[in-house]
């Protein structure tokens, strides 16, 4: 299923995309798309039994905003790189076990919201991601096997980053990472059901029409059911909990100089196979 969220922000409604495109109402049977319902079995039953019967609703999607699949975050777990080429590309040397960081629930937005370049940015910088939405309680998992099991779907994710900020500013990666509007998800929630490999999908983004990244989850260092595993050896993963994978080469921050960093009305498409394309008009905060 392609479940996703539609409104205006802080007021969004769920919504399902059926298989001929046409956009079906969710919300005479669930409140919203959240942890709770990802994690109840019998819930995503109904919706999908209604929507084999053709007792959805349809919702006219003209003028219609797309807000983030996925409401009331836990958390945004980040893996850093995380892709051979992307390593390879930023001179370092590919991470022995899983780069983790950390995002706030706070800097999600919609796929087509605006993203703002923050104050005082010089290397706003782009990186499309395959996003890993947990649907089971995910702890002291054992193998990459189970791991794959406690994931209810995925989406595209944008980890927009400032590198000064980042990697000059001293100490962690976090303010360069947890800026306003820094993490665009979605369109949509793509049950795992509708993802039989996360190891086969193709990641694209362009800036200004012109192609950026053009990657494969297949150059992925760890995986996504061992970077559930060995996540869920450190911390509790919950349902509604969002595992970011990695971006694959092409970041600005990997090209030759003077590096083309991202500045107010440029504008950003990106998408993964089956999980929808984003675009988003870049402002200055």
């Amino acid at each position: 299923m392609k479940l996703l969220r539609v409104g205006t922000a802080g007021r969004e409604r769920p919504a399902l995309l059926d298989p001929d495109g046409t956009l079906r109402d969710l919300s005479g049977l669930v409140a919203d798309i959240d942890g709770t319902l990802l994690a109840d079995e019998d819930a995503l039953g109904r919706i999908r039994s209604a929507a084999a019967a053709g007792d959805l609703p349809a919702l006219d999607a003209t003028g219609l905003r797309t807000g983030p699949p996925l409401a009331r975050i836990g958390k945004i777990v980040c893996i850093g790189l995380n892709y051979h080429d992307h390593a390879r590309e930023t001179g370092a040397e590919p991470p022995a076990e899983p780069v983790i960081f950390f995002k706030a629930p706070d800097t999600v937005v919609g796929p087509d919201d605006t993203v703002l370049i923050p104050r005082g940015s010089v290397k706003t910088d782009w990186e499309v991601e395959l996003a890993v939405v947990i649907g089971r309680t995910a702890r002291y998992l054992e193998s990459a096997e189970e791991g794959l099991a406690h994931v209810a779907g995925y989406a595209v994710a944008h980890d927009v980053s400032e590198r000064e900020f980042q990697t000059e500013r001293g100490g962690t990666w976090d303010k360069g990472k947890n800026c306003e509007t820094f993490n665009p998800l979605g369109p949509w929630l793509v049950t795992a059901d509708e993802v039989p490999d996360p190891q086969n999908l193709s990641l694209r983004l362009w800036v200004n029409g012109e192609l950026k990244q053009d990657g494969t989850t297949a150059e992925q260092i760890f995986p996504v059911g061992e970077v559930v595993r060995y996540v869920s050896r450190f911390m509790t993963l919950y349902p509604g909990d969002v595992v970011n994978t990695g971006t694959p080469a092409g970041v600005a921050m990997g090209r030759p100089d003077p590096k083309p960093y991202l500045r107010a009305g440029d504008v950003v498409e990106l998408e993964v196979t089956g999980l929808g394309r984003q675009r988003q008009v870049l402002a200055q905060a």
